[in-house]
């Protein structure tokens, strides 16, 4: 990796960022949905069957892990809005003639994306301990690092998207939303599945982020063994890995 690479990844976070540094409450508002859902769905959970079978008495050791998740499909799935926007204005075309890597740009964008998520992530936990949240320290760093690479996986692909739904944008739109809803009801990161049909279990089982979402139950719970790990790291990691794979080529391609 050449001190160029870097220097210019820097150089785009760093112009990615600034904006929200100077609007802290956009930053809050994005995570309106999450906290919602924290603090008047949660309380609902006591009781139901499936939720926190296994990983203690509280619902909250179920549903805060979920709630994580859930910021990666209504924040870095969303990111591309940004540079779709700067696609339709032209101010992407004029950094493209710069020396700056196209890699780079795709780099310290997804960076950007990260950082912002592990903000978000860091103050909905801090917020659930009062509720009786009681997270394993060393399950919260593994569980952030892997909310981490698939959060830069889905800011990738959804940059991916902003570049193919040129010029109009209705592509980004229609597709974001269309994929959103069924990932975030098939991930039983709201309710258990257990209970559901068997069509819908078969369904749950092939949606990757289902898989993520039991992984950082386990890891928030301290389950290093458990069986669901390997499939979530490796949902995360597969979705990492083409998210960065077609973003650097529609990055190198130009826009």
């Amino acid at each position: 990796m050449s001190v160029r690479f870097l220097r210019d990844t820097a150089t785009v976070f760093s112009r990615e960022f600034r904006p929200v540094l100077r609007d802290p409450l956009g930053l809050l508002f994005t995570m309106g949905q999450p906290l919602l859902f924290l603090f008047l769905f949660g309380p609902l959970l006591a009781g139901t069957p499936g939720v926190g079978d296994g990983i203690g008495a509280s619902p909250w050791q179920w549903f805060v892990p979920g709630i994580l998740v859930m910021m990666c499909l209504s924040g870095p799935m969303m990111a591309g809005y940004t540079l779709l926007v700067e696609l339709l204005g032209g101010s992407l075309e004029r950094l493209m003639v710069t020396p700056l890597s196209r890699t780079a740009m795709l780099v310290g964008r997804t960076l950007k994306e990260f950082a912002i998520l592990l903000a978000q992530a860091v103050l909905i936990i801090v917020l659930a301990v009062p509720l009786g949240f009681r997270p394993d320290p060393a399950g919260v760093l593994t569980g952030l690092a892997l909310l981490a690479v698939f959060g830069v996986g889905l800011g990738a692909l959804s940059f991916v998207l902003a570049i193919a739904s040129q010029p109009g944008g209705e592509l980004f739109y229609g597709v974001t939303q269309m994929v959103m809803f069924p990932l975030l009801l098939l991930s039983g990161m709201l309710l258990p599945m257990d209970a559901g049909p068997a069509w819908l279990r078969t369904a749950a089982s092939v949606n990757p982020v289902a898989h993520i979402v039991e992984a950082e139950r386990a890891l928030f719970a301290g389950r290093f063994a458990d069986a669901s790990l390997p499939y979530g790291v490796l949902a995360a990691c597969a979705v990492a890995a083409a998210g960065l794979a077609l973003g650097v080529r529609s990055m190198r391609r130009g826009v």
